[in-house]
């Protein structure tokens, strides 16, 4: 049992930078599955071209906010860096007789990646790869799952404006070297604050 486990979990991890040109095959791009979206505690470079008072670094508080001068309070979670460049302009309107200057957002430390591993794994705690990875690879950080866990019954706690959400994600399959259903579905990205239990 415990061979036919572990020959799987190989099989499985080799496969797992399949999950980008399963989703490109079915419609998607790699492109789309590395967006990158804001997280709190992650660190931020912005810059308002010609305008050094502007110019900051900023952490992003745990309630997904941070603050930038004449602009006030910026909502972060979530967001892609571009969707915070427009909001950090609009701010910047009131404050110019032209066009605001370009604004640009770069993630400097994506420290917000932290996810969970809890339950039947061999090394269970928190983890902070500053990537995404999926559901497979956040249980290789936690050191694989024991002999014993329900790899059909996998979920990932997931924290949303409206409360929390369960994602059901069935790995057992796969884990048995079996790639017949294999897609972006089926091996989720984890979030930042995650937490992935394997019962």
């Amino acid at each position: 049992m415990v061979n036919k486990l572990l020959s799987g979990a190989t099989v499985a991890l080799a496969l797992i930078g399949a999950v980008p040109a399963a989703a490109q095959a079915a419609g998607g791009s790699a492109a789309t599955l590395a967006a990158y979206r804001i997280n709190p505690g992650d660190e931020l470079d912005i810059f308002v071209w010609g305008e050094e008072r502007l110019q900051r670094t900023v952490r992003v508080l745990p309630d997904g906010t941070f603050s930038f001068p004449l602009v006030g309070k910026v909502d972060a979670l979530n967001a892609l860096p571009s969707e915070i460049e427009a909001r950090i302009t609009k701010g910047l309107e009131s404050q110019y007789r032209t066009a605001v200057p370009q604004v640009t957002v770069s993630v400097k430390t994506p420290s917000g990646l932290q996810f969970s591993v809890l339950g039947k794994v061999r090394s269970p705690g928190s983890f902070n790869p500053n990537r995404y990875v999926n559901v497979l690879e956040a249980l290789s950080f936690a050191g694989g799952p024991t002999e014993f866990a329900s790899l059909g019954n996998v979920v990932i706690l997931r924290k949303t404006p409206t409360g929390a959400q369960a994602v059901r994600v069935r790995i057992s399959d796969l884990m048995r070297g079996s790639t017949d259903n294999l897609s972006s579905e089926s091996l989720p990205l984890v979030r930042g604050g995650d937490t992935v239990i394997v019962p």
